[in-house]
């Protein structure tokens, strides 16, 4: 369920373009209704509305997100919380300049940033952040969690690089499909990967 709720953004995000991309006319009378104050010109073409719309989308659903957890009287996570001010910067800047650049690479910073905390709390800090995470359900040697936390790094800055190779290799389409049904199937591959690798350990602590 959690990983569907973060998820949830994005496929508004994929929902949207779609849609706008079978229905450029009405795409673009959507947009110019609700975004043309924020549009640089006030105009947006067949061309650019789809994905000026799904960005605009993804930014309510982030904010949807937060304030369905504060008014639950949850903590919200501080990932939420960047990740809404990158969706918000970069989504601004594509419906703004209506230029897709900007949304494109919303991805990439964000999984550099994450991959960035999870050096930066290790080497500054000395804390793993992801044995901070995992630590209540699975208990590992101090080496393990280290691995671990380097392999999720570098998990996250390989997925940055993707992103921008798909980004200005392919056509905006292909990289929206790129950004639900790709990042979805690698981040279950490295998911399935890293519990076949942990399996042993959780059998060696009971």
């Amino acid at each position: 369920m959690k990983f569907l709720f973060d998820l949830f953004p994005v496929i508004l995000f994929f929902s949207m373009f779609k849609w706008g991309e079978g229905h450029p006319d009405a795409a673009q009378g959507l947009a110019q209704q609700y975004l043309s104050g924020l549009v640089s010109g006030g105009i947006a073409s067949p061309a650019q509305a789809p994905i000026m719309l799904a960005t605009a989308v993804a930014i309510l659903a982030t904010v949807a997100q937060i304030a369905y957890l504060l008014l639950r009287g949850r903590k919200v996570d501080g990932m939420l919380w960047v990740s809404l001010a990158i969706i918000t910067l970069f989504g601004g800047a594509t419906i703004y300049f209506h230029n897709e650049t900007f949304i494109k690479w919303k991805p990439t910073v964000l999984y550099w940033c994450f991959g960035a905390a999870l050096l930066v709390s290790q080497a500054a800090f000395g804390k793993n952040l992801i044995r901070l995470m995992m630590e209540k359900q699975i208990s590992l040697p101090d080496a393990i969690w280290q691995r671990l936390s380097l392999s999720w790094a570098a998990f996250f800055g390989v997925m940055g690089l993707v992103n921008l190779y798909v980004a200005y290799n392919f056509s905006t389409a292909a990289w929206v499909n790129f950004k639900l049904f790709g990042f979805t199937g690698l981040m279950f591959a490295f998911i399935i990967g890293q519990s076949v690798f942990l399996s042993k350990y959780v059998k060696d602590s009971r």
